[in-house]
């Protein structure tokens, strides 16, 4: 009783913390209700039984993600309020594809059959003489390590991406050329001035 019941609490205050997220007009506000979806997420990651999952969704994402997007939107100073106001040209689009997205979805759900053969195929029950970080690795690294692989490689792209689209070259700003330093010589990279008594250089 007392599972289900913190169950329907975490499940509840998910989502609709989620549903603020994409509704709140503060994009302060915005990220803070991600931190209390995120908080119960890992809530109903101990009902589960996956207490490692609780506790890396609460340090990496809470703890550094979460807070990263937080200090991100605080310190950008983004004038939202002008960004909006061509919101009103692409609600035609964006209210198809919504439109579009939710008949998918509803012919999905509506035909959603499970396989009696499914339940025999399905993975064997995790171990109970192995702890709960144990039996994940043994899951994610041998089952599904290339996933865990593609996931990785994905990342990794679209890290590269980021960094390649937002980097500026500011023209006037001295910057490190390490060939230059490396090919200096003893010429280039000592001047003699002669200077006559009584001047300054």
């Amino acid at each position: 009783m007392i599972p289900a019941l913190f169950f329907y609490l975490f499940s509840a205050i998910a989502v609709a913390s989620a549903v603020m997220v994409i509704s709140a007009k503060n994009p302060v506000h915005s990220v803070l209700f991600l931190i209390l979806c995120f908080f119960n997420a890992a809530g109903l990651f101990v009902l589960l039984g996956a207490e490692f999952l609780a506790m890396i969704l609460v340090v990496v994402y809470v703890g550094a993600v979460a807070v990263l997007f937080l200090f991100v939107v605080m310190m950008l100073d983004v004038d939202f309020v002008e960004l909006r106001q061509g919101m009103l040209n692409y609600l035609p689009v964006g209210a198809t594809v919504g439109l579009i997205v939710l008949v998918e979805l509803a012919l999905v759900f509506g035909s959603w059959v499970i396989n009696p053969s499914s339940v025999s195929t399905r993975a064997a029950p995790t171990p109970t003489d192995i702890t709960n970080t144990e039996a994940l690795g043994r899951i994610l690294y041998t089952d599904f390590i290339y996933y865990f692989q593609a996931a990785g490689l994905i990342l990794l792209v679209a890290m590269v991406g980021a960094i390649v689209l937002t980097l500026r070259h500011k023209e006037g700003v001295k910057r490190q050329n390490i060939s230059e330093q490396v090919a200096r010589n003893p010429a280039t990279a000592i001047e003699v001035v002669k200077v006559k008594p009584g001047q300054g250089i």
